[in-house]
């Protein structure tokens, strides 16, 4: 599996990833209850002492929510990009005892069994193949039963610009500059690899998830649930 050369690129901004931890709570509907409902999620399959695999971990937001949730899970943060896990490193100091990271893909990762794992905002950068083989690495290294949770953009494909309106409408209204908004707009309809729902979820399944449903939706974001 190839890296996303975009991906990567996007995130070695210096500014950008100097301002990155401001940026998801005002593009992404309640974005920190969204955590909170993937810990509930992560806790009824799991020992009070897991340890979680965090696929597309750089900048370290979701880390610091899940460890703040739970003082005795453990975690190893994947991530391509090399600035965003530098920032995560630095932002989880006081974690490090906790939180282990690894720069590169899931399939260059460790090959051990975890309890849980996840991957939010981020499977949206790659086209259904590479998302259908990121999710069979993450699952492989998963032990039986336990949950996977992601969170992406995915909407209805043939109501394209109904749903890239709203995002755009809601960015603004979160406080985001016109310009800018206009960007993250064109981002979704050009760059990321967005689906419908019920494509995303077809994905997972042919994964090897079993018994995967919904839990979160905010206008162009869902997520799911399912478990190896």
């Amino acid at each position: 599996m190839k890296e996303d050369n975009s991906y990567t690129e996007y995130f070695s901004d210096p500014d950008r990833v100097k301002n990155y931890a401001m940026e998801p709570p005002k593009f992404v509907p309640g974005f920190f209850d969204m955590h909170r409902m993937t810990c509930v999620l992560l806790s009824e399959h799991t020992a009070p002492k897991a340890h979680i695999l965090v696929h597309g971990a750089g900048g370290g937001l979701e880390l610091e929510s899940f460890a703040t949730f739970n003082h005795q899970w453990t975690f190893l943060g994947v991530d391509p990009a090399l600035p965003m896990l530098e920032a995560a490193q630095r932002r989880l100091s006081h974690l490090n005892d906790r939180i282990a990271l690894h720069h590169g893909l899931i399939a260059d990762s460790p090959d051990i069994k975890f309890d849980a794992a996840t991957s939010l905002l981020t499977l949206h950068v790659l086209n259904a193949q590479e998302r259908q083989n990121t999710v069979s690495e993450i699952v492989h290294r998963l032990k039986p039963g336990a949950p996977f949770i992601a969170v992406h953009c995915s909407f209805p494909q043939d109501e394209r610009d109904v749903w890239l309106n709203r995002h755009q409408a809601y960015t603004t209204a979160s406080g985001i500059d016109s310009k800018t908004a206009e960007m993250g707009r064109l981002t979704l309809e050009n760059t990321l690899h967005v689906l419908s729902p019920e494509q995303d979820e077809a994905i997972l399944k042919a994964a090897g998830l079993k018994n995967v449903y919904p839990f979160y939706a905010a206008f162009t974001w869902r997520g799911w649930v399912g478990y190896a």
